[in-house]
This record gives C-alpha cells, structure tokens and sequence, in this order.
C-alpha cells in the first residue's frame, strides 16, 4: 500500500509528464506552433513578400534622402483647388468684385509668434506666385514644400526624414511614402488646436 508521501509525487510525476507531452505537442511541426507559423509564412519567399503595394499616384520622389535611401511624399498642387495661382496673378487687371475675399477669404493667417508674424510673401514668391520661396531666395515647388517648413522647423523636419514624424502613407511592404507637412497641418495657421481627449481612462479601482 502506498504511503500519502509516494502518492504525492506519483502525481506530481504524471501531471509532469502530462505538462511536457502537451508543451511538446504545442511547439512539435504536426500542429502546434511551429506548424501555425510555417502556415501563416507559406505566402513569403525566401523572407519577402509576393506581391509589393502599389505607389500611390499623387506622390513625387522626395528631394531629400534618409537612412533607408530614397522615398516618395504626397503631392501638393493638386490639393490646392485654385492652383494655378497664375491663373489670377499674372499682372493683368482682375475683373472679379471682391477677388481677394472671394479667393483667399477662408484663410486665416496665424503663423509665427508676436515678434515675427508671418505675412503672405514670406513664402509665396512675389514675382511667381506658382513657386514657394524660402528666406534666401530660394523657389520651391509647392510639391516640395518641406523643404521651406524646414528652414524654420528643422528638428521636425530631421523627424519627418527619418519617420519618428508624420505619416507612413503606404503599408510597410514596398517603397516609402509618406504625407507632407501641409497634408497635416494648415500652413497657414499650422498649430493644432486643443481639444477634449474624445475617450476617458477608466479610474482605476481594487
């Protein structure tokens, strides 16, 4: 007869036997975990994906480079709904009562602090009101205009080269695209403004 004592462990030894056969089980190729991976990686060759996404047409080639080479950002000018501005401003007289409220009275211009406050011809080139033009004269495409955000916002900017800001606009599979900055924030009046979180943390209770 057995003793309390053996029986003990005579139990212990078949629920450690049962623990290891059903661990095995779990991990071993006819079913368990490795056999679900090898099934949910049966799509991938020699690690890469079969098909790649394809790169949305309103993007352009950024004209800058980070850590992973080249890549694409969104386009601008085709966003903007009365680009061409040469349409209008093309040094002829303008026909239209009230054409600057009508044209640009949904604009508000709030950029900039008290000592600086941005004006319009702080970035729309005077002579060429199709092109952007950066404090030392530089024209940039409207496409590009990153690159005039960044000679003011350059910590953002290095962010946005290397991904820790903005947007990924495809999936991580393929080439590179990502938003421009006027895809996020109006740049005329860029700072977001505050609001209540919609969703509130639950207390916390025992």
């Amino acid at each position: 007869m057995k003793t309390p004592k053996q029986k003990k462990y005579g139990l212990a030894t078949v629920l450690g036997l049962m623990i290891i056969l059903t661990g095995w089980n779990a991990f071993s190729e006819k079913g368990g975990v490795v056999q679900t991976i090898k099934n949910a990686t049966s799509t991938f060759d020699n690690g890469s994906v079969e098909s790649v996404p394809p790169v949305p047409e309103d993007t352009v080639l950024a004209q800058v480079r980070y850590q992973g080479g080249t890549f694409r950002v969104e386009t601008r000018k085709d966003k903007v709904k009365r680009f061409q501005c040469s349409q209008c401003h093309n040094n002829q007289p303008v026909a239209i009562a009230n054409a600057v409220e009508t044209a640009h009275g949904d604009i508000t211009l709030n950029h900039g602090d008290k000592v600086k406050q941005l004006a319009c011809f702080t970035c729309h080139d005077k002579d060429n009101r199709d092109v952007l033009i950066t404090e030392k004269g530089t024209k940039v495409d409207m496409d590009h205009s990153y690159q005039l955000c960044g000679q003011c916002h350059f910590r953002q900017k290095k962010d946005w080269i290397g991904g820790a800001h903005g947007k990924r606009v495809s999936w991580w599979a393929g080439e590179r695209v990502v938003k421009n900055c006027a895809s996020c924030h109006d740049p005329h009046a860029p700072r977001f403004e505050k609001r209540w979180p919609k969703t509130y943390s639950r207390p916390f209770t025992e």
